[in-house]
């Protein structure tokens, strides 16, 4: 039996993020049409986000009081978190990146990328804890652990002696490759680009010749902007430097990073990149709700894709006296406002 429903709405469609009042059209989770109405209900529909960047595992250290470099809390393999995640149980650590992911779901996030600790044990755990639940997950392994995983999520060029190998291999199984890069400094950002990543996380601290390269080779790059600030790796606009990025063409997506210090809400990390950055509102919305194209998921409201969307009731408080949807969505996190979310 084919299961068919619609929802009416002023929808962000396309790859643009158009504003229209449509009637979406559903059948067995593909959006079958986008038909133009002249009359809607009081409601918002905005194309769910895609968290690109997680440690959904550092939920087990959530907000533990600590202090210390970014290489002592959480460069492995003696990091902090490392050490806590290696006397954590199997059971505690699947319930706890559950409950993540619930969190995750709840504001208005349908799928993430996660770098997965612990080998294959780790990868299993993951994927025993997103199962039942309504997201996708690309999860990316380490040490052992992308045998079994969507592909490898390389801490840093400098932590993984063989980091070109294992992006090698990762290229023959036509799996996913992605490196934590300039976080600190941009030492480790050339290596990284010499593996020919999938997507790089950071580049905190990336040069103006890198950003260049960057960009010519089309490499999205995730952006983690709050954690950068709490691991104190920056403390201003200048790094990383997004409008340098977004101006020489880089392809922009949005990360949480760790759970030990941030929680997962992209509505949180896009309203703050915005307000310490000033990158306008409709970039970063496109940027947080586009999906993943490293593994070729998209999110945008468009008929063959996926139903992966969020509705917001603006009927009540001061959501229906905005004038500019996106930028209302971005300022003022409005998750309160959900009513449905449709993955």
């Amino acid at each position: 039996m084919i299961k068919e429903y619609s929802v009416s709405g002023t929808a962000l469609t396309g790859e643009t993020l158009e504003a229209r009042d449509v009637t979406i059209v559903v059948q067995d989770g593909i959006i079958t049409a986008v038909e133009d109405e002249s009359s809607v209900p009081d409601q918002w529909i905005c194309p769910a986000f895609f968290n690109a960047h997680t440690h959904l595992a550092d939920t087990v250290a959530m907000d533990l009081p600590c202090a210390g470099t970014l290489d002592e809390l959480v460069t492995p393999p003696h990091g902090l978190k490392h050490q806590i995640l290696a006397k954590t149980s199997v059971p505690r650590l699947i319930s706890a990146m559950r409950d993540s992911i619930t969190e995750m779901i709840h504001s208005g996030t349908a799928g993430f990328a996660d770098f997965r600790e612990g080998g294959k044990p780790g990868v299993l755990a993951l994927q025993e804890a997103a199962s039942q639940m309504h997201i996708r997950p690309i999860i990316l392994g380490r040490e052992g652990g992308e045998e079994i995983a969507d592909g490898a999520g390389i801490s840093s060029a400098r932590d993984v002696t063989q980091s070109m190998e294992i992006a090698d291999l990762m290229k023959r199984q036509g799996k996913i490759i992605g490196f934590h890069a300039g976080e600190k400094d941009p030492d480790d950002i050339d290596a990284a680009l010499e593996a020919h990543p999938d997507f790089l996380v950071h580049c905190t601290h990336v040069t103006k010749s890198q950003i260049r390269r960057i960009a010519d080779e089309g490499i999205p790059v995730v952006l983690c902007c709050r954690s950068n600030f709490l691991l104190r790796v920056t403390s201003g606009r200048a790094h990383p430097p997004v409008q340098e990025m977004i101006d020489a063409g880089v392809e922009i997506l949005i990360g949480t990073d760790n759970v030990m210090f941030v929680q997962p809400d992209m509505m949180q990390e896009i309203s703050f990149i915005h307000s310490v950055y000033g990158v306008p509102a409709e970039n970063l919305l496109y940027s947080a709700t586009r999906g993943f194209p490293p593994s070729g998921i998209s999110h945008s409201i468009m008929p063959g894709n996926r139903a992966s969307f969020c509705v917001m009731d603006c009927s009540w408080g001061n959501l229906r006296h905005s004038r500019d949807i996106k930028s209302t969505i971005v300022k003022r996190a409005p998750m309160s406002h959900f009513c449905a979310r449709i993955f």
